[in-house]
């Protein structure tokens, strides 16, 4: 057998609550967010550790998928080989699975072996990336539709402290007033000088969407986030059409051709595939790929503590969300902003490390 050929994959399922209620117009109310990690190990000895996470539900099953329909696949197969074990997988569970459940399988699976190939070349994965820059944009992104309008400023305001420079919260109340309201105190605590963006999670359809970028127009928005449902391309165009509002999605595409399709009618601003359900760190520079040819900035939606590599890669000029899902609390190696950027880590791998010991309470069986 091979020394590069994987002899053990380990797939673990966590479910970590959350320090308090998070909402948005969509989703309702999240408690908790479940964490899969990937161990793969190769008959060498050496390892990697990849993981994907969902917003509460989900997570057996992607466990299920990687140990009963990729693991057995991916048993002998040559771990340096990272693109064609990528497309192998894809089409290994593409007649049930295109995208979906399997997105987030294969996602984990393959940051794995991203870090198993940047430990054992002693090689970070920025590097590995494009090392086009060593940090990034960063914003605070929050989870907040719930909190009050007290609570959301005072949220703002920690965020700021904390070091950041660009400030996200979601809208999708019940009434446009309440949204605007909202958004003119934020923007009033943010100043002129910080970046603002606004985040619906699909909460609205193209004429509500269109009411609400103009309203939205006086709080000077890097972008308008979600506006409607991520399948509408052509909606999206509609509304950039209509408004000249700067768009961006992408969290909620898993394929390459969803992608494919974003960029060729959804006129966005920016686009943010995010590595957890894209396809990990293969599927991301993909689709990075085709926003340097369409020239729009590749940012990124949560896992913050992986993507800052990724982004930084590209140039750093796309923005990184630090999310209310805060993984990083659950990593050896936290990231602080500085002057409102995100340096990214140049250890070997993908340059995360979980703190197993504090995981390990929230550990199930999947």
């Amino acid at each position: 057998m091979s020394p590069n050929a994987i002899a053990e994959v380990e797939a673990r399922l966590f479910r970590v609550p959350l320090q308090e209620v998070l909402s948005d117009a969509k989703h309702g109310d999240h408690t908790h967010f479940e964490l899969v990690t990937v161990t793969l190990r190769r008959h060498d000895g050496a390892t990697g550790v990849g993981y994907t996470y969902t917003g509460g539900f989900g997570g057996r099953a992607i466990v299920a998928m990687i140990n009963h329909d990729l693991r057995p696949y991916l048993l002998g197969q040559d771990a340096g080989e990272i693109d064609r074990l990528y497309d192998a997988m894809l089409w290994r569970v593409h007649y049930v699975a295109r995208g979906g459940v399997a997105a987030f399988a294969i996602s984990a699976i393959d940051v794995a072996l991203w870090d198993l190939k940047g430990r054992a070349e002693g090689k970070s994965l920025w590097r590995m990336a494009g090392a086009a820059s060593p940090t990034a944009r960063a914003y605070r992104g929050g989870i907040d539709l719930n909190f009050s309008k007290e609570r959301l400023l005072d949220s703002v305001r920690g965020y700021l402290d904390e070091g950041f420079s660009a400030v996200k919260i979601k809208v999708g109340k019940p009434t446009l007033a309440e949204d605007c309201e909202r958004a003119a105190a934020v923007r009033d605590v943010l100043g002129a000088e910080c970046a603002f963006m606004l985040d619906a999670n699909y909460g609205y359809n193209v004429d509500q969407a269109i009411a609400a970028a103009r309203a939205f127009a006086e709080f000077d928005l890097v972008w308008f986030e979600e506006p409607i449902v991520p399948d509408d391309y052509r909606g999206y165009g509609r509304i950039a059409d209509a408004t000249g509002m700067p768009l961006a999605m992408g969290e909620n595409l898993h394929t390459i051709h969803e992608f494919e399709y974003a960029i060729a009618d959804a006129k966005l601003s920016y686009l943010q595939p995010d590595a957890s359900n894209c396809g990990g760190v293969t599927g991301w520079l993909r689709a990075a790929k085709l926003c340097a040819d369409a020239g729009i900035p590749a940012c990124s939606h949560g896992m913050q503590e992986l993507h800052v590599s990724l982004v930084a890669s590209q140039g750093g000029e796309g923005w990184v969300e630090v999310h209310g899902f805060q993984i990083d609390r659950y990593t050896l190696h936290p990231l602080k902003p500085v002057d409102g950027r995100l340096q990214a880590p140049d250890r070997p791998g993908i340059g995360v490390e979980f703190d197993w010991d504090r995981l390990a309470p929230h550990r199930i069986c999947a």
